[in-house]
Order: C-alpha cells, then sequence, then structure tokens
C-alpha cells in the first residue's frame, strides 16, 4: 500500500469514551486586556522587507 492510501482495516476502532469533565479547560487563559501596535515603519518599507525575507 502506498504513501497516503487509505485502508479501514488498519484504523480500527475509532470510537472513544471520555468524561466531559476530563477534558481541556479552554478558558484557563482566556485574555480581558488590550493589545496595540505602533508602527515606525512605512508600508513601503514593511513590504521592501517582506521582500527580502522571501528571498532568504
Amino acid at each position: 500500500m502506498g504513501f497516503g492510501s487509505y485502508d479501514e482495516s488498519e484504523q480500527g476502532d475509532q470510537n472513544v469514551d471520555f468524561d466531559e469533565k476530563d477534558g481541556v479547560e479552554t478558558t484557563e487563559n482566556d485574555h480581558e486586556g488590550e493589545v496595540s501596535f505602533e508602527f515606525t515603519a512605512s508600508n513601503d518599507e514593511l513590504l521592501d522587507r517582506l521582500e527580502d525575507i522571501k528571498e532568504e
């Protein structure tokens, strides 16, 4: 069987029993502040720098 081929017989039972209280807490690290950015370069300077990075 080649790379990327799919064979259901190799997959086994994908059903998993779990308890929701044991899951991942997604709100644990919520951020309630503000973020701001101050750019000192012009758009042309930023685009030039982007081109430089692409060439590296």
